[in-house]
């Protein structure tokens, strides 16, 4: 089963761009950017957890597991 990362409509509906953030989580560009596209391998508690509180969020909103069905 794939998981999907859903940063980029968290960031949509909350109106915050890559580079605000950026800022906010205190993590690059190009990493929030390999965290975005999907090609992360990995991802840490602390930063999913500074990623929920930039973005008032749930883990559940930004990461979604997908049936291969």
């Amino acid at each position: 089963m794939p998981i999907v990362v859903n940063l980029d409509v968290m960031m949509a509906k909350r109106k915050m761009s890559l580079s605000e953030l950026s800022e906010k989580v205190d993590l690059t560009l190009a990493n929030l950017s390999i965290l975005k596209t999907g090609k992360a391998k990995a991802v840490r508690f602390s930063t999913l957890e500074s990623l929920c509180k930039a973005l008032d969020c749930q883990p559940g909103d930004i990461l979604e597991c997908r049936s291969s069905i």
